[in-house]
């Protein structure tokens, strides 16, 4: 067993959220993490801007303001620039990211990233390439977000469902598009299709009421669109969203050059649901091309690419069925061992952390 400490300093959420109301991906990964190093046996502990300590599936949270220890056998600083020069003994340190990594080229992190040298941990290929190779670190490594083990039990259906679409991503990114595509060609092609659009500020926490404005002009008109098959659901839980995913027919998302996984399609995949993206960024390592969707350029061929899983159902089911063969094999817990693999924890003895 290894001590593992990990840090996040963004919105406020812990263990337990995950399970209470919507989140990011970038929360939601974070946790998964957590919960899957401490299935395999380590003792985890995390620090961040949660309300109050407390230990939930075997993981300690504990508010950041409290103090980080001294030293660990490994440790994860969470994206923020502030967190990379704590834990200052840990025998190990993996830096995670989950944006694109332009931002790391700001003196503030580049000064901490060439004293510390952290192993950069970036979710895909796409997303290593944004971080040009004179940038500070102490290695790079990939490793893609795994699955939420709620969404990789679905059973094979053996007919189409009706033309429902989901949209589950944040609305910043392309749901304003993907609209005007809905109205213009999608909808007049499929008179009975609906747009299910699972998104909003809660998502987001602070950083989401921040963007409200922004936000809810597109929401707006989404909601204006209810006569065009349009419903605007807002933002659910996991444990919902596994039932929303199961009575979809596809997922249609250009993507946004600010993606570098993009959970959202993961999940749908994971539950056998083809998805018709824009080729933007790491779009095109979310679907395997012509098996399980379409990850194309240009509006026409999105529209066309939605309108035949919407109305084919042979093409529909051998997606489907691929969907469910292919994409819901790397879960958490492979993650969790690319994690202690790049820490060098196979050889690690635990040490005594300052509490």
């Amino acid at each position: 067993m290894a001590r593992i400490v990990m840090t996040d300093d963004g919105i406020v959420f812990d263990g337990a959220t995950l399970e209470e109301r919507p989140l990011g991906g970038a929360e939601t990964s974070f946790i998964e993490m957590a919960n899957a190093l401490a299935a395999r046996g380590h003792e985890v502990l995390v620090c961040n801007k949660c309300e109050a300590e407390r230990v939930h599936k075997g993981v300690t949270w504990r508010p950041l303001s409290q103090g980080v220890p001294e030293s660990a056998d490994l440790y994860i600083p969470n994206r923020g620039d502030r967190l990379i020069r704590l834990c200052p003994n840990a025998r190990r340190t993996i830096f995670w990211i989950h944006n694109p990594a332009g931002y790391l080229l700001k003196w503030r992190y580049q000064w901490k990233l060439a004293l510390r040298r952290p192993v950069i941990v970036f979710s895909g290929a796409s997303h290593a390439s944004t971080y040009p190779a004179w940038g500070f670190a102490g290695g790079r490594e990939t490793v893609p977000y795994g699955l939420t083990d709620l969404f990789c039990h679905a059973n094979p259906r053996d007919q189409a469902p009706p033309p429902r679409v989901v949209f589950t991503s944040n609305p910043m990114r392309g749901l304003d598009w993907l609209l005007d595509i809905w109205e213009r060609r999608i909808r007049p092609a499929v008179p009975n299709a609906e747009l299910h659009v699972f998104a909003g500020t809660a998502t987001y926490g602070a950083a989401g009421a921040a963007k409200a404005g922004r936000m809810g002009v597109v929401l707006d008109k989404a909601a204006a669109m209810s006569d065009r098959g349009v419903v605007l659901r807002g933002p659910v839980p996991k444990t919902q969203l596994v039932d929303e995913l199961a009575a979809a027919r596809a997922l249609l998302y250009r993507g946004d050059i600010g993606e570098t996984f993009c959970s959202a399609v993961a999940e749908a995949q994971a539950m056998g649901v083809p998805a018709v993206l824009g080729d933007i960024a790491c779009m095109n390592e979310r679907v395997i091309e012509g098996e399980t969707g379409h990850c194309l350029k240009g509006d026409d061929a999105f529209a066309e690419a939605g309108i035949r899983i919407l109305t084919d159902d042979s093409l529909w089911r051998r997606m489907h069925l691929a969907c469910l063969e292919k994409q819901r094999s790397w879960r958490w817990d492979q993650a969790a061992a690319e994690f202690e693999r790049i820490g060098d924890l196979a050889s690690s003895s635990p040490v005594s952390a300052t509490q």
